[in-house]
């Protein structure tokens, strides 16, 4: 039977369950508050001709972003062009740099070279690490996670001792190096996933090899090419799109969700599926009897950071400046442990250099530089330009040193700011966090935020803040799996 769907909001899960739903045949009509689509991954041009991604910006697993494309008897280079990036990117040490090759062999002579015996570890790292990943995103992050039963099978019960989920990253990592610079490189990526390595599941050593063995690619035009090319594949299958398309309420009628009053006007449909942030649509836009989860509930949740970002614009080239570039002078745990305990400004902060016009000519007029600079941040701490500018000169004093630039700021031709007060407008994040939901133990899977509002039968949600968890591959997967429940509603 044809259903009118609703979905709120056109991130990565927004534009995936649309596409699924309209698929099989349904009426599907997306609303994004804002005046264009692509939530976290919007982008924006600026008049003197820079084109920014607004977030994302680690194309990895590549593969699960293909498989999205392939559902609809596509191919990502249908649509846009991916570039291996060699070096993957450069971590900057405070008594040196390492750049991380993208040839897998050659990683394993750096490894060797850092720490005698790391390459052979490193082999067997990532071997731990595949099994992980193929067990992980094929058969573990696909369920809806209604129950624990879903998880019942040969396969999983076989696999559950290699899953590591009981065991610490932190801890994990530590088995098989003892070089600092190691342990950090390997450490890096599950800050993706929104807490600190000892309080996220040795599991998630699966995007180690997500990203490091099967590589770090950049789609030509910007991370916003794969949001253009989702959206161009929803509309293939029949979704409809509206921007500017504030949803103030969702409806009630006889405990299911009968409507949705968008920029006043009031619209019936069988079925919502919220992107939008969970929080927000629980206490903004459903009657409280209806809610899934009360306030106090959100309170005691682990959140992933916010950002401070900046996105600049400079007048003319920076020498020695990778594509991505991690500033990791400082001790990571000591930034972790004010993210997630003290909950401050950090006193000794890492940050991320993301300089796209090193790769593609087309995001920067030329003889110019894109810049995205990123420092992790406490979701719900103050936020004022006063503490941005101070953070602000101390990222450009260490971008200047690694390179050897003279003078960025006399060079700026371009600069916008953004971070907590900016999610919360923009997104209505829950304290304005920037990634979701941490993945952390007592947040994965069942434990997560569920898939389906509990009282009322046809409002599903999807995206960061419930299963699989938070990052473009399972945004992409949270879409396809809220689209299959809400049509077997």
């Amino acid at each position: 039977m044809k259903k009118k769907i609703a979905v709120i909001g056109s991130g990565f899960s927004g534009l995936s369950a649309a596409a699924y739903a309209s698929k099989e045949g349904h009426e599907v009509h997306l609303f994004e508050k804002n005046g264009s689509i692509g939530g976290r991954a919007r982008k924006f041009t600026t008049d003197n001709g820079y084109t920014f991604d607004m977030g994302p910006s680690w194309y990895w697993m590549p593969d699960i972003i293909e498989s999205f494309f392939n559902d609809f008897g596509k191919k990502a280079t249908d649509f846009y062009t991916l570039i291996p990036l060699d070096p993957q990117f450069e971590m900057v040490f405070s008594d040196g740099t390492m750049n991380i090759p993208h040839n897998y062999e050659e990683m394993k002579e750096l490894f060797e070279k850092t720490e005698p015996g790391a390459g052979k570890k490193l082999d067997a790292f990532m071997k731990d690490a595949q099994y992980k990943y193929e067990v992980g995103m094929q058969d573990f992050v696909n369920k809806p996670c209604h129950s624990w039963f879903e998880f019942v099978s040969p396969k999983i019960a076989k696999s559950a001792l290699k899953l590591d989920l009981l065991t610490n990253f932190q801890r994990f990592v530590r088995k098989y190096f003892n070089n600092p610079k190691l342990i950090v490189l390997m450490e890096f990526p599950v800050i993706f996933l929104g807490a600190a390595p000892k309080d996220i599941p040795a599991l998630y050593s699966l995007m180690n090899y997500g990203g490091y063995k099967l590589g770090t690619w950049y789609p030509m035009g910007g991370f916003s090419k794969i949001i253009e090319a989702m959206k161009n594949i929803a509309e293939e299958q029949g979704t409809r799109f509206y921007v500017n398309a504030d949803v103030e309420k969702i409806n009630i009628n006889q405990k299911a969700a009968s409507s949705l009053t968008v920029n006043q006007k009031q619209i019936d449909f069988d079925v919502i599926i919220a992107s939008s942030d969970y929080h927000h649509t629980e206490t903004k836009l459903l009657p409280e009897e209806f809610r899934n989860y009360d306030e106090s509930y959100w309170e005691k949740r682990v959140f992933a950071p916010s950002c401070l970002i900046y996105y600049l614009g400079f007048k003319e080239k920076i020498p020695n400046l990778k594509h991505h570039t991690l500033f990791f002078e400082n001790d990571l745990e000591l930034h972790t442990h004010e993210i997630y305990k003290d909950k401050k400004w950090p006193t000794k902060p890492l940050f991320y250099a993301c300089c796209p016009s090193k790769t593609d000519p087309d995001v920067a007029p030329e003889n110019c530089e894109n810049v995205f600079l990123l420092m992790p941040v406490a979701p719900g701490i103050e936020d004022s330009e006063e503490i941005r500018e101070r953070y602000f000169m101390e990222m450009i004093l260490r971008l200047e040193k690694h390179t050897g630039a003279t003078d960025l700021l006399l060079k700026i031709d371009y600069k916008k700011s953004y971070c907590v007060k900016d999610f919360k407008e923009d997104y209505n994040a829950y304290q304005g966090n920037a990634y979701g939901l941490a993945n952390t133990l007592s947040q994965t899977a069942v434990l997560k935020p569920s898939l389906r509002n509990k009282k009322i039968k046809n409002l599903f949600y999807t995206g960061q803040l419930t299963v699989p968890g938070p990052g473009v591959p399972p945004s992409i997967i949270s879409g396809k799996i809220a689209a299959t429940e809400a049509i077997k509603n």
